[in-house]
């Protein structure tokens, strides 16, 4: 069984989510449940039809996180001493050799990735191309619109 890399703050997020579900989500779907089979004939309440669907997307998301949970590597990259090399969890500044734009992100897990706030999936091409890079390297990343020069800039434990 594979571990699923997640930081600190992934977890504490996906643990939060389910504490929502099933202390909030859950018992409104339930009494939705009871509130729609109090209206009468099941086959045409659409309100009854449309809570077990909610319920069902609940539980399924309740039964995939706690899976999730179950096998996750939490990785807390503030208790890594700095060596400079890009690894899961460091914020990596890289500099664009051609335009010389600098760019930040954050390698995490797959279900914390969320490039507007500059978190990468430790599976995408970029944070594949910066694992095991210091902070001199000149890597090439293959991007859509062609192979891309970056030279890492900057790696932080935050």
């Amino acid at each position: 069984m594979n571990k699923i890399p997640m930081t600190k703050v992934g977890e504490l997020a996906l643990r939060e989510e389910l504490n929502r579900l099933k202390t909030v989500d859950r018992p409104q779907i339930i009494e939705a449940i009871a509130d729609a089979r109090e209206h009468g004939d099941l086959k045409e309440n659409a309100e009854y039809h449309a809570a077990r669907e909610q319920q069902s997307f609940v539980e399924g998301r309740i039964a995939e996180i706690e899976g999730k949970l179950s096998q996750s590597q939490v990785i807390d990259i503030t208790a890594i001493a700095n060596s400079g090399k890009v690894i899961f969890g460091t914020t990596v500044a890289i500099l664009n050799t051609e335009t010389e734009e600098l760019s930040s992100y954050q390698i995490v897990g797959e279900d914390e990735a969320d490039i507007k706030r500059g978190k990468i999936s430790v599976t995408s091409p970029i944070a594949r191309a910066l694992i095991g890079k210091e902070v001199g390297d000149v890597v090439e990343i293959q991007v859509p619109s062609g192979l891309v020069e970056y030279e890492i800039d900057k790696v932080s434990h935050i």
